[in-house]
């Protein structure tokens, strides 16, 4: 009996070895995404003599497997038995941040740091530490960048030296002293300020003047997080010449790096050296020759005056980023003129109401005229915080004879973008503005000749009006003029009525469709044009699920089975179509 369960002891590793050798990939990853439950089967013990062992001897497999079996180790403290045992899971971590495929590395390396912590003081100065620095003096590039990442965890509790960090910031392939300036601010943060001011200072003016811009653009973002780590006193002398030299580097990635990181860098400085080297940085960066700096920077634009001295915030922002600014509205790049879009609005809370009339409304106007439709739609999107400032009566003078003008446009693609932007601006500007000013505009586009496909945006866009303004808004404004069109001439805008009322049943309800809209649809399944007569049966099945069941039998059903004897074949196939549909037969 002993014998037999030794063999069921044995069963666990035997199925997870000769699963880890089938040939199918996807067994083999099955296989480790159920680690957790073998090392349970196994116990501590058994798992950290049998199991661990096992799975550091065989790391040569397909990466998603090393992935998977990389993220599995992170989590498997409990099971070698706690934070006493936890170094057994270093040796497998260990292989894994060495191997080919950045992803396994990194995921390795992300389960060690996050051991790291499950460490005793005594355990991580005997196994962590060790493996830190046989890593950091591997003999291939990959186990020298997973070092990199590691310093940070390791430094706090143990007294290891920065002179390993330091051979890695100037090791010769590029892609460790990559990885070393990615970790350069990280690693800073957790030393002593001695420590930051007499080595990390140097290691970051090294790598800000790398001979590859990947690795100086990496070192812009280490130096942001050394800035808020110094004293004031010593940030000028210490950072700032480095990061002029950046923002001025001849490479446009380490540019775009420094305009991406800007408000960051703004609050790390504080008030003086942003008022002395950054706004006029800030300008060159506006103007870079570069459309990706620039359209970097532009989004930076309100969040860089809202950070300003408040005391000379206003100066600052008329004299030197505002015409900045006015150039950017007609840049020649789209992407700029976009990102722009997204913030300029903020300013108008920022400059108060005279300056946003007077200097912003002009540049709103041209943006909202601009043959970009992202454009246009961020100037929409952001009207509301204008509207806080200036008023909606002002906003009305300015800015809406542009949105009509465009409404009217000879265009239907440009009359399509504003039916679409509609809703979006009657939830920024309110019901009663909108019932004054935009109302007409809506109905008008019922009718639009030019295209079809304006017509049935408009509908739908009268449906989300109702979504946001409500039903009984729908019942006195809407529903009336959509009903007044069944009585038109032509046709089409008789057909135009049968598609909004098939858009607002929903919205509307049953009570306003039986009420209201019903009655017209039964009116027009006499109309004169089949066309007509057979959107009425596609209406009447439409809005058939609204409405309760003693209308679909005592109304509804008699008109279609009308029009299913009409003489038309198009009116008697949509009838009977319908009344199948709604099980009315």
């Amino acid at each position: 009996m002993a014998g037999a369960d030794s063999d069921d002891s044995l069963y666990p590793i035997a199925v997870l070895i000769d699963e880890l050798r089938n040939e199918d990939v996807q067994l083999r990853l099955n296989s480790i995404k159920k680690l957790s439950t073998i090392a349970l089967a196994l116990g501590v013990e058994r798992t950290r003599t049998e199991l661990l062992p096992f799975l550091t001897d065989t790391i040569y497999d397909e990466d998603e497997v090393l992935l998977a079996l990389a993220e599995q180790l992170g989590n498997f403290t409990m099971l070698v038995g706690g934070p006493e045992y936890v170094h057994c899971l270093l040796p497998p971590l260990e292989s894994l941040a060495t191997v080919e495929e950045t992803v396994v590395r990194d995921k390795a390396v992300e389960s060690l740091r996050k051991i790291s912590h499950e460490h005793s003081p005594v355990d991580l100065e005997v196994h962590f530490e060790p493996l830190v620095k046989r890593l950091a003096s591997g003999d291939w590039f990959t186990s020298r960048t997973s070092a990199c990442g590691l310093f940070s965890v390791c430094y706090p509790r143990v007294s290891c030296q920065t002179g390993h960090f330091r051979t890695l910031c100037s090791d010769d392939t590029p892609m460790v002293r990559r990885a070393a300036a990615s970790k350069l601010g990280e690693f800073a943060k957790v030393l002593e300020l001695e420590y930051v001011k007499s080595d990390i200072i140097s290691l970051f003016t090294a790598l800000a003047s790398d001979e590859q811009d990947s690795v100086r653009l990496l070192a812009v973002e280490a130096g942001v997080s050394i800035a808020t780590l110094l004293p004031q006193e010593d940030l000028e002398a210490l950072v700032m010449p480095t990061l002029r030299q950046a923002a001025e580097d001849k490479s446009w990635r380490v540019r775009y790096m420094v305009a991406d990181k800007f408000s960051d860098l703004q609050k790390a400085v504080g008030p003086e050296i942003t008022k002395n080297d950054l706004v006029p940085a800030f300008q060159n960066l506006l103007k870079d020759c570069e459309a990706e700096v620039r359209a970097a920077a532009a989004n930076k634009v309100k969040e860089f005056c809202e950070n300003l001295p408040e005391d000379s915030r206003e100066t600052i922002i008329m004299t030197h980023i505002l015409p900045c600014v006015k150039e950017l509205v007609s840049d020649t790049n789209q992407h700029v003129k976009s990102a722009l879009a997204s913030v300029i609005m903020g300013l108008s809370t920022i400059l108060g109401k005279d300056n946003t009339i007077e200097h912003l409304l002009p540049l709103f106007l041209a943006q909202l005229k601009d043959e970009c439709p992202e454009v246009r739609l961020n100037i929409i999107s952001n009207l509301d915080c204008v509207n806080e400032v200036i008023g909606i009566r002002q906003l009305s003078q300015s800015l809406l004879p542009a949105i009509v003008e465009l409404a009217e446009d000879a265009k239907w693609r440009v009359r399509l973008a504003i039916i679409e932007y509609m809703p979006l601006l009657a939830g920024q500007l309110g019901v009663e503005f909108f019932d004054e000013k935009l109302n007409s505009l809506c109905m008008a586009w019922l009718v639009d000749h030019g295209s079809c496909y304006n017509v049935e945006a408009a509908t739908c866009n009268l449906m989300k009006l109702v979504e946001k303004f409500g039903a009984e808004w729908a019942q006195n404004t809407i529903v009336p003029k959509v009903l007044g069109m069944a009585n038109d001439p032509n046709y089409l805008h008789r057909m135009t009525t049968l598609f909004c009322i098939n858009a607002l049943s929903e919205v509307c309800g049953q009570e306003i469709t039986t009420k209201h809209m019903l009655p017209v649809v039964f009116k027009m399944s006499n109309d004169q044009v089949a066309n007509v007569r057979f959107n009425v049966a596609k209406s009447l099945q439409k809005i058939g699920p609204v409405l309760d069941s003693n209308c679909l039998q005592t109304e509804v059903k008699p008109v279609l089975e009308k029009l299913a004897s009409d003489q038309d074949m198009d009116v008697k196939y949509f009838a009977q179509e319908a009344i199948s549909v709604l099980s009315l037969a």
